[in-house]
């Protein structure tokens, strides 16, 4: 079983009290203070402090993940008892105040499998907060890294390549940057267009965590998945995910013009003939962020296919190309019917 896998399959059951199994208890005096402890365990998240049996509410998977140097992750969310997460019309989720938002990051072929980072993302009475921590290298705690750190990794991508990189785990600044809007710090991964409960939840858990678990339709297909839906729709997933958290009105490229949700129309604004306001030298002196049928000439492939800084996008969270991403969307630019001159 991949380590992913059984991740998830012990949320469930320590979640769940199956088997007969006590689910331990999350530390929520120390969820809902105001301190930053410089230790993981404190937390209670994982039982015995294991992180493949973490303490949850409910694990969750998404149908378009976010990239991240190909890493694998497992998530999990944390609601204190009593409590719901809504669940509105526009499928954002509202989750309540005492939630923690646990996602940790790992490769196969490094630590054993173990995970190299957790982060959380706190929902107290002052609003959200971002912990990054970083596991030991005896695997029994994590330790705070409020100022990141690089660490590095070895791991082979699906297509057999090698890579050596300096992992980034982000400084607490710097996940302001992606969980931003209109100056806050929100969750960006959980939303219920995106959004995939595992398949042996029962409908009165769904009940006990989700005011509405019947808004909890995904609407975004897998962007690796042909079968599920369109080419153009598989893009614009993967640009939602993985571009959207700041190219939106309120978001930290709201300056660029560019607004890349799943909710916005394709056309100039989602960069379709669109040129460069913001992009500085990422425009690699081409013209258009996407010109249609000329993926070479479209500067958003320009920036997904490269790794320097200044040129680079997405900016944090990536030392690697995503070349599977990229080919993805070079295909749906490829196919877009040229403009007339």
């Amino acid at each position: 079983m991949k380590p992913v896998v059984a991740a998830l399959a012990a949320a469930l059951l320590f979640a769940s009290g199956a088997g007969g199994v006590a689910p331990p208890a999350v530390d929520q005096a120390l969820v809902d203070g105001d301190t930053m402890p410089p230790k993981l365990s404190a937390f209670g998240l994982f039982a015995g402090n294991d992180p493949a049996r973490p303490v949850a509410s409910f694990a969750y998977t998404l149908n378009t993940p976010l990239f991240s140097d190909y890493a694998e992750k497992h998530r999990f969310v944390s609601i204190p008892a009593g409590k719901k997460a809504e669940v509105a019309d526009d499928g954002t989720i509202a989750f309540p105040v005492g939630t923690v938002i646990v996602k940790s990051f790992g490769w196969p072929d490094q630590n054993g499998g173990r995970p190299v980072e957790t982060r959380l993302l706190i929902h107290r009475a002052k609003g959200w907060v971002a912990l990054p921590y970083i596991w030991d290298a005896d695997g029994r705690d994590a330790s705070l890294a409020i100022a990141g750190r690089r660490v590095p990794v070895n791991f082979e991508s699906p297509g057999g390549g090698a890579h050596r990189i300096q992992y980034g785990v982000p400084n607490k600044n710097q996940c302001k940057e992606c969980h931003s809007r209109a100056g806050a710090i929100v969750p960006i991964g959980p939303k219920a267009r995106n959004l995939v409960l595992p398949a042996t939840m029962s409908a009165d858990a769904k009940r006990r965590w989700f005011d509405r678990p019947e808004a909890l339709k995904p609407a975004m297909p897998r962007w690796d998945d042909p079968a599920s839906g369109s080419l153009q729709d598989r893009a614009r997933a993967y640009l939602d995910v993985n571009c959207a958290h700041c190219h939106n009105p309120e978001g930290s490229a709201s300056n660029s013009g560019l607004f890349l949700r799943w909710t916005d129309p394709v056309n100039v604004n989602y960069g379709i003939g669109k040129r460069p306001t913001a992009a500085g030298r990422g425009s690699g002196g081409m013209d258009f962020a996407i010109a249609p049928g000329e993926p070479d000439r479209s500067f958003l492939i320009y920036r997904l296919e490269s790794t320097e800084p200044g040129i680079a996008m997405p900016e944090l969270g990536r030392s690697t190309v995503h070349k599977e991403g990229a080919a993805l969307l070079r295909q749906w630019i490829a196919e877009m019917p040229k403009a007339s001159h």
